[in-house]
């Protein structure tokens, strides 16, 4: 089976998924917005992302998958929703779960996540999906938690 079939195969197995489908230089991804909460003037979201490339020599598919938080807006002064200071200020944050302090398996950031978010999303459905995709093509799964090189 050729890459091309293999992509394919794993766009097939994610149709049912609303997300959003790049590819740069031989490097997949698939991107969703899991989560979104507006207060006042600010908004946060949490976007779920996975990763992979195939490699035909080796028969493997590198697969990578995380969770990011970002947030922009008005806010009240201090954090989005708990405190309440004078003024108003623009506030824009942007968090990484991969290379910052934020590290480990997508269940811990998972974990992390739900106490300020509710959000019913089985990512663990999608890496089951692409695995069982790549595996039927005849290629290694391997999975990572840094990013797809």
């Amino acid at each position: 089976m050729t890459a091309a079939a293999i992509v394919n195969e794993i766009q097939s197995a994610l149709q049912g998924y609303s997300g959003k489908w790049t590819e740069k230089k031989g490097l997949w991804e698939f991107s969703a917005v899991i989560a979104e909460r507006k207060v006042f003037l600010s908004k946060k979201k949490i976007t779920y992302s996975m990763k992979f490339r195939i490699d035909d020599v080796l028969k493997t598919v590198k697969f990578s998958e995380m969770l990011a938080k970002a947030g922009s807006g008005l806010s009240t002064g201090g954090d989005f929703d708990n405190d309440f200071s004078s003024g108003f200020g623009f506030k824009k944050e942007t968090y990484n779960t991969i290379g910052g302090a934020r590290q480990g398996s997508i269940e811990e950031q998972s974990t992390l996540f739900g106490k300020d978010y509710t959000y019913q999303f089985r990512y663990e459905e999608i890496r089951e999906k692409v695995q069982a995709a790549v595996q039927n093509a005849g290629y290694q799964f391997v999975y990572q938690i840094l990013p797809v090189i």
